[in-house]
């Protein structure tokens, strides 16, 4: 292949660099008003009353809502409770101060532990703060238990990680008589569509739904968001164009999150290495939202489990889809738990895996990760090296299961030779629009600047949100299908061109030619001129065959922690994954680094801190919320484990799922004590290793 499986640029890579791309926040057109929502300063309060009529009277509003709550009972501070239209961000602040709102504040409870005492505010008047357990199982626990000779039991905890897309949630509404267009950064322009369609009780077809580029998404904007509809709202009653983009304080609080756990785990095995059973009691808390499941046993074979798994409400935002949802927070625990069951049987973590773990792929990943990051060179003794700085190796598995499909697709092929797809999908970054573009050439022989990929528009034919890892398997197959039709329907029009069978038509790369008569064939121009002054139009769909689901992967990391601050600092990571058929290597590498970086950030520095007296996350900005960066990025080794026979599969997810639990191994390994939660911050490493020594 010509592109498939190769490293090549992004098609938009110029115009992002150049300041040509433009994102929802970049929308602009003429007679635009400024938009924002007034948030509940309560953890939880009923609205008694509001009044606008300041708002309304300040020169420069164009509009304001103040029936913008569902239901008047406010369960978290930063749920939406009003908002206004102006001509100006200047003026936008000063109205959402005029707002006067009377509340009755409620009891609140936004910590997990408080949430799950006995007698604790609830959440929801009609059910308990503490869900019903959810429960799964296999094999005979007991059995498995009575059959180990050695049992571990640990517990270990996880935090809220905030999502902090660099580009706000946010939306621009322009309405056109009952025509509604809605520039948004979103992962899902038709799950958008669909949504503000069923808020506004209005016909899906009249609401058309954009974006061109975006600027970061994993997970939170999969779902359209109450600002869609209230931008729309306010740009009817204004008459204007109304871009409502989320302040930095409102995206940490109500557009999403990674939920906590606490996980209570036992792991039993026999003296040979071969685990047999293992049980887990988990909590977590999506704050007033559910499923903040804990994705656990994980990767491993075990015969014999059962996991109970308990969701907590709390005053809080609700949890949102999170790169790898529930996957993170189990191998943090579920890796740990392994190397501790390793030292206690006197074996090496990467021979006790072998011995669990029979996924093919990845039982060659492990050993190929071993040798790259020098495993045989670790710390035989935890906790060895002389001095205040040590060096330690740890290493942890990832696994993903989406696969995709249900995208169509269509190709218009002009008489100049130019080629036009269109595909209603979106590209969070990840470079879909660029394999949307490469997989056409690759199937028509032509080069990528031939071909024109246009997406993020619901207009085009339907395709799913992107998330889950599902993107890929779900686009490339409908572009290379679409693509095939395409030269069917071209080698048609030549084969009556040349007066012969279909049959006698032969495709080579961009030329068509009759066999066996090598002087009758076209060049692509050629051959696209015969259309004359009407385009092609071939419509087409996802088949099966082309994609596949399942994602192995593991990654080995060395860290070096100083044992006078407590300071972690990633030294190196060997990232071993598989993505089946890699469309673009070096946006798939890209992928890989980037979910490295975030694992990095999630094991390192990422914490919701809520203040449980006022109900409020009290660092709720980029200064205080501390997320990894370039001077945190480690030396990052990314080895793509091929196997094309089994189709396009998906990589944005698994990446970062091993990181923080082979950065914890790796810390035991160095310094001989264990952190057993998230963050890994410098002061929990001073009081571990302080507790070790009394």
């Amino acid at each position: 292949m010509d592109f498939l499986g190769k490293a090549y640029p992004r098609v938009e890579g110029p115009d992002k660099v150049s300041g040509r791309a433009k994102y929802t926040q970049d929308q602009a057109p003429a007679g635009m008003l400024y938009g924002a929502i007034l948030v509940s300063p309560h953890a939880a309060a009923k609205i008694i009353r509001i009044d606008d009529s300041k708002v309304r009277r300040l020169p420069g509003v164009k509009a304001a809502l103040t029936d913008v709550h569902p239901t008047g009972t406010v369960r978290y501070a930063g749920e939406e409770v009003a908002a206004v239209a102006a001509t100006s961000p200047e003026i936008l602040a000063d109205a959402l101060e005029l707002f006067e709102v009377q509340y009755e504040a409620l009891p609140f409870a936004v910590d997990i532990e408080a949430a799950m005492k006995e007698g604790a505010p609830r959440v929801f008047a009609d059910k308990a703060n503490v869900a019903e357990a959810r429960v799964s199982e296999e094999g005979d626990l007991e059995a498995g238990f009575a059959k180990a000779d050695t049992v571990v039991e640990s517990e270990f905890r996880t935090q809220v990680q905030v999502h902090t897309p660099l580009e706000a949630h946010g939306s621009l509404a322009m309405w056109n008589g009952e025509e509604l267009t809605i520039w948004d950064s979103t992962q899902a322009v038709h799950g958008v569509r669909e949504g503000v369609a069923n808020a506004l009780e209005m016909p899906i077809n009249k609401v058309r739904v954009i974006c061109q580029h975006m600027g970061g998404g994993f997970g939170s904007k999969l779902q359209p968001g109450r600002y869609s509809a209230i931008a729309a709202r306010l740009a009817k009653q204004a008459g204007a164009p109304v871009k409502l983009m989320l302040d930095r304080k409102n995206e940490f609080l109500g557009v999403g999150n990674r939920p906590n756990s606490i996980q209570k785990l036992k792991l039993g095995a026999t003296r040979d290495g071969r685990v047999t059973a293992f049980s887990a009691i988990t909590y977590g808390t999506a704050g007033i939202g559910a499923n903040a499941g804990v994705r656990l046993p994980i990767v491993y074979d075990i015969p014999n489990f059962r996991h109970e798994h308990y969701d907590v409400f709390t005053n809080a935002g609700a949890a949102r889809p999170f790169r790898a949802p529930g996957c993170p927070q189990a191998v943090f625990s579920m890796d740990q738990i392994m190397d501790e069951m390793a030292e206690k049987l006197g074996m090496d973590p990467l021979e006790f895996r072998l011995k669990n773990d029979t996924n093919p792929a990845r039982q060659q990943e492990w050993r190929i990760g071993a040798e790259k990051i020098g495993w045989a060179k670790r710390n035989p003794k935890p906790g060895s090296d002389p001095g205040p700085l040590k060096r330690g190796m740890g290493m942890a598995a990832s696994i993903w299961w989406p696969g995709g499909r249900g995208t169509q697709a269509m190709i218009t092929v002009y008489p100049d030779g130019m080629v036009e797809v269109r595909c209603g999908t979106q590209d969070l970054g990840t470079g879909t629009r660029t394999y949307v573009a490469s997989v056409a050439a690759e199937e028509l022989g032509l080069e990528m600047a031939q071909v024109r990929a246009l997406i993020g528009d619901s207009d085009y034919p339907k395709s799913g949100a992107s998330g889950g890892s599902t993107t890929a398997p779900s686009v490339a197959p409908a572009i290379k299908n679409t693509a095939e039709k395409t030269r069917e329907a071209l080698m048609e029009i030549a084969a009556k061109h040349f007066r012969v069978s279909l049959a006698q038509m032969e495709w080579q790369k961009s030329t068509i030619a009759v066999k066996n008569f090598p002087a009758k064939k076209l060049g692509w121009k050629e051959l696209c001129s015969l259309l004359d002054t009407e385009p092609l139009e071939v419509r087409g769909e996802w088949v099966e065959g082309l994609s596949s689901a399942g994602v192995a992967g593991c990654q080995f990391v060395e860290v070096e922690v100083d044992t006078l601050t407590g300071r972690i600092e990633v030294k190196k990571v060997v990232a071993v994954a598989d993505c089946g058929l890699v469309l673009n290597r070096l946006t798939t590498e890209s992928q890989i680094n980037g979910g490295i970086i975030q694992g990095i950030s999630y094991a390192l520095f990422e914490d919701r801190l809520m203040d449980p007296h006022t109900g409020t996350m009290v660092n709720s900005d980029l200064e205080n919320y501390k997320i990894a960066g370039s001077i945190e990025t480690p030396e990052i080794e990314v080895i793509i484990y091929d196997e094309a026979e089994r189709g396009v599969i998906g990589i944005g997810e698994p990446p970062t799922i091993p990181t923080a639990g082979a950065i914890a191994n790796a810390v035991y390994n160095a310094i001989a004590v264990r952190l057993r939660e998230l963050p890994m911050t410098p002061d929990r490493v001073l009081l571990t290793l302080a507790h070790a020594e009394r």
